[in-house]
């Protein structure tokens, strides 16, 4: 991925940056995503994508570690918040195999896990297919990335 240092801002009305996810958003309950906003996008800023991933997790895949647990992009630059359980932009794939959201559920006794929200502004609007994995959403937005940055929540498995 470009390194795209911003000093935008992302938060959630869930929960703090380093703070615990309730476990409405977990894979234990109702599995919604998180209501998200974000400000301070770079200038030139024409669309959005967002990603939730867990570093933590012991899986490789395609190349990668960790966790996808959220692949959402063909955001528009007009949108700057999600509610709770959102429908808007178009869904890219999970590494549980199924498009959409796919809360924290970490392994039994696998301890503290955190969760990274990243914000992705793009200097263009793209009209990108549904279904994309994480690999293929960066392949796409990379060229066209013009700062990023994240929140991060923690959640263990009760």
């Amino acid at each position: 991925m470009a390194f795209a240092p911003s000093t935008m801002q992302l938060e959630s009305s869930a929960f703090a940056n380093h703070g615990q996810i309730p476990s409405k958003y977990t894979g234990e309950s109702d599995n919604v995503s998180p209501a998200l906003s974000w400000s301070g996008a770079p200038e030139g800023t024409r669309g959005y994508a967002l990603i939730c991933h867990d570093p933590d997790a012991p899986l490789v895949k395609e190349g990668q570690y960790g966790f996808v647990h959220w692949v959402l992009y063909n955001l528009p630059a007009s949108v700057t918040s999600l509610e709770e359980a959102t429908d808007s932009g178009t869904v890219g794939l999970n590494d549980g195999g199924g498009d959409g959201y796919m809360g924290p559920m970490p392994p039994e006794g696998h301890g503290l896990h955190l969760y990274y929200f990243w914000v992705l502004a793009l200097d263009a609007e793209l009209e990108l297919p549904a279904g994309l994995t994480l690999s293929q959403l960066l392949e796409k937005v990379e060229p066209h990335l013009l700062g990023m940055n994240r929140l991060v929540g923690t959640y263990q498995r009760g």
